[in-house]
């Protein structure tokens, strides 16, 4: 008899017990349910309790709790120590950042015309996203100043299986370009090649009104002033190599009536293709304007003023010999 009623306990224990306790569950939804918490929960494990942990985050239910929710559901299961408890994890990521720029980019290309832009969100806290889901990013509340490029906005994350995901941000939109710029350290005086650039994306609000735009704008130019790697080249700086040097000697033609007539001639300037310069014949001494129509090579026409008057008062042929 007395074995007979140790049996009748132990299954009715064993029943009492017929549900387990889930000691560490990932959830996979913003909600937590009867199942999370118990195995074999019965007819209710689909129920819903209530919200879980946001994602990145988790919830601890104790034992008195777990003891609670098992009798209202009559879920067999009762706990056999305070330590009890059940562990309830939802695994999160940052949101990417680059999925908030292009969020922004969207909505200022929507309130106006807008070419090539760069968008910092430097102070960017990237809100914590489910780690299984594809999210969707978007961009309302905009405030965008079109003079300084700061702007705030209300940033909205969703998903399927999860809660909308709101959070304020703020940042700069950069207006940019392409425009040619040093590949190496450039120096003075020296004379421009296609590989001494690159084409570059800069920014607009960084470039001087003379900036150059394109390859052709530079190429055979030479440099008045170093620039640094990475450095847009102003016009400014650019100049066409000189031709004739200061002080060389010259080929020096004369047009008259169809003929030409050659000599050769002091130059008191530096010239590039097509410049006037000041230049001095050697034979006669006069002082006259040419212009340089090649290497060491100027031209003289009939009608060319004389240049005494810009020759300063001590000049010294003697001071331009080389």
């Amino acid at each position: 008899m007395r074995i007979l009623v140790f049996v009748f306990a132990l299954l009715a224990c064993t029943q009492a017990q017929a549900a387990a306790l889930r000691s560490m569950t990932t959830l996979h939804g913003p909600n937590v349910f009867l199942k999370d918490l118990f195995d074999d929960a019965g007819r209710d494990a689909d129920r819903v309790l209530g919200p879980g942990p946001q994602p990145g985050g988790r919830i601890i239910v104790e034992a008195a709790q777990l003891n609670a929710i098992a009798r209202q559901f009559n879920v067999g299961w009762r706990s056999v120590s305070g330590a009890d408890r059940a562990v309830l994890e939802w695994p999160g990521r940052p949101l990417r950042k680059e999925e908030a720029v292009e969020a922004v980019r969207l909505a200022v290309t929507a309130a106006g015309p807008a070419d090539d832009i760069d968008i910092d969100l430097s102070g960017f806290t990237p809100p914590l996203v489910p780690t299984e889901v594809t999210t969707t990013s978007t961009v309302s509340q905009l405030d965008y100043d079109n003079n300084t490029g700061r702007f705030t906005a209300a940033l909205t994350v969703t998903a399927d299986g999860m809660n909308p995901i709101d959070t304020r941000i703020s940042g700069r939109v950069e207006q940019m370009m392409q425009a040619p710029v040093a590949l190496t350290r450039l120096l003075p005086e020296t004379v421009l090649r296609p590989d001494d650039v690159r084409i570059a994306r800069v920014r607009t609000a960084a470039l001087q009104s003379d900036v150059a735009r394109t390859v052709d704008d530079i190429v055979g130019m030479q440099l008045r002033r170093p620039v640094a790697a990475g450095q847009p080249l102003r016009l400014t700086d650019l100049i066409r190599p000189p031709l004739v040097q200061r002080g060389s000697t010259v080929r020096v033609e004369l047009l008259s009536a169809g003929l030409s007539v050659t000599g050769q001639a002091i130059a008191l300037d530096a010239g590039a293709d097509g410049e006037k310069i000041r230049v001095q014949n050697i034979t006669s001494h006069a002082f006259l304007f040419a212009q340089v129509i090649g290497p060491g090579q100027v031209r003289v026409t009939p009608d060319a003023p004389s240049a005494l008057a810009t020759v300063p008062a001590r000049f010294d042929r003697r001071q331009y010999a080389q």
